[in-house]
């Protein structure tokens, strides 16, 4: 499989997406999730087997795995040292042609951030998530509205610094 093939189908096919989760296992509460992802219909899976073998890293699934009606497929990398070792190198490569160009620099600018501890602190997850909010149409698809994430990590932060005011009392 070539390439450039590979990028045009990308620029049509894929998506680079940053999740964000509630964990109680990380300090601020948020978990954010980089994942690049194309999906296609069952027919078309050896695609995605041969991307993800050129790639080198990540995995192919059924789509939604549960449903007896949904047949499609996905292929899905999240671990963050392929995403900076294998995919990301290979699109500033091959690059893509239509604004998909523009989610996948604010893509890499996110998986940068994460690499240099960013995504730690409050101001950097605040910034992590405005960036990944204004990919792939602004947001509009996403469950959880950015107020919700932005001002949970304000109000926790606020609560946390009344008990040390109240504490140290």
């Amino acid at each position: 499989m070539e390439n450039h093939y590979i990028a045009g189908f990308v620029d049509g096919e894929g998506s680079f997406h940053v999740a964000f989760q509630r964990s109680k296992d990380v300090k601020i509460g948020w978990q954010a999730i980089p994942e690049f992802h194309i999906s296609q219909n069952w027919p078309s899976k050896g695609v995605l087997e041969a991307i993800r073998e050129k790639l080198g890293c990540g995995y192919v699934k059924s789509n939604h795995a549960k449903s007896t009606r949904d047949k499609t497929f996905v292929y899905v990398v999240r671990n963050r040292q392929d995403l900076i070792k294998k995919v990301i190198p290979f699109f500033e490569t091959y690059s893509l042609h239509t604004e998909k160009w523009k989610d996948f620099q604010k893509f890499r600018t996110v998986v940068e951030m994460m690499e240099q501890n960013e995504h730690l602190s409050k101001e950097g997850f605040s910034k992590i998530v405005q960036i990944a909010y204004s990919m792939n149409a602004h947001g509009m698809y996403r469950k959880v509205g950015i107020e919700k994430i932005l001002t949970s990590l304000k109000s926790s932060e606020t609560i946390r610094s009344a008990l040390v005011t109240e504490s140290s009392k």
